[in-house]
């Protein structure tokens, strides 16, 4: 009888580890959301796949699922999209922006979330503080002080009677009244009168530049905003009809034709938003992950765009470029 039970007694541990062994390993799930179009932020997206291949996370390779969704620049869609994301139970949702990231946490606040790029995750109230995040919320953040100052100073270079100029953003926009407030003291200490213009739809682009050659503006200075990346072609075709010089915030303004940007390098955010994701598909909690700012910047400039509105860029600007567009 005891044979019997020490035989039965083998033949359970050993299918017991057969079957153990058959059960495949769970394939972590990524929920990556977007406010808009997958063609208008390609170039970050696979930023965010390098990051992760470098990591040994392959998409389509049994590595790694990825859930793409976009917004298309429709914001009402969202909320929906993001209920969806929680709804599938991703082990991590990655917020492509600012715009995103309040209804990914509205939509949940035990999934954690990774801002690939955010202006200001404090005063939005996305995260209690940068070394202490504080819930379900930690990533990236583009705020950095400097920015606005560097591209009024850039502006005035190229422009040199610089004195009144345009600042273009979304008021419903999180982040917008700290980016504005930097740029305010920034035009301060350069003696720039500034006019801001709210942009909270791209059907008002056009309305805005008008307005800025109206209030006789020098030059433009667009803020970051969706409506602006979604319609960087149109904003470039309207400030070069307008004859005003702009500075951009993102490259994609500028490979698109618009006249220069400085700014945070978006795909290096991107590209570090995957070790987040590694840190907590490995454990980490956003609460035990600080949230990290930009260590690099890009300045780039259009010679097109500058042409077309009958600007010279002086050469000791273009020698201090990245990279410029001929």
């Amino acid at each position: 009888m005891k044979a019997v039970w020490i035989f039965a007694l083998i033949l359970t541990f050993a299918f017991g580890g057969a079957l153990a062994q058959a059960q495949p390993a769970k394939i972590p799930r990524i929920g990556f959301l977007s406010a808009v179009s997958p063609s208008t932020i390609s170039a970050r997206v696979e930023a965010f796949r390098q990051g992760l291949r470098d990591l040994g996370y392959n998409e389509g390779a049994n590595k790694i699922i990825i859930e793409w969704r976009y917004a298309d620049g429709k914001l009402d869609r969202l909320p929906a999209l993001a209920a969806e994301l929680a709804r599938l139970k991703v082990d991590v949702i990655v917020s492509a922006g600012p715009t995103v990231t309040r209804p990914a946490k509205e939509a949940t606040s035990s999934i954690p979330i990774v801002m690939a790029v955010d202006d200001d995750p404090v005063g939005s109230g996305f995260v209690a503080s940068l070394a202490q995040p504080g819930a379900n919320v930690t990533g990236l953040s583009a705020l950095s002080p400097e920015i606005s100052g560097k591209q009024l100073e850039l502006l005035k270079e190229i422009v040199p009677k610089l004195a009144r100029v345009a600042v273009m953003g979304n008021s419903t926009r999180a982040g917008n009244g700290q980016m504005l407030k930097e740029t305010e003291l920034a035009a301060g200490a350069l003696k720039v009168q500034l006019q801001y213009l709210d942009v909270p739809d791209p059907k008002n682009i056009e309305t805005a530049f008008l307005a800025a050659s109206k209030g006789r503006a020098d030059a433009v200075l667009v803020l970051r905003s969706p409506a602006f990346l979604a319609q960087r072609m149109q904003t470039a075709e309207v400030a070069i009809k307008s004859r005003l010089p702009a500075v951009y915030p993102w490259p994609e303004n500028v490979e698109d034709g618009g006249l220069m940007t400085y700014g945070v390098n978006i795909n290096d955010l991107f590209r570090r938003a995957a070790t987040f994701v590694d840190k907590i598909l490995k454990g980490r909690k956003p609460v035990d992950l600080p949230v990290e700012q930009p260590i690099k910047f890009e300045f780039i400039v259009n010679l097109k765009a500058a042409k077309q509105i009958g600007l010279t860029i002086p050469p000791n600007v273009l020698v201090r470029a990245d990279k410029v567009i001929r």
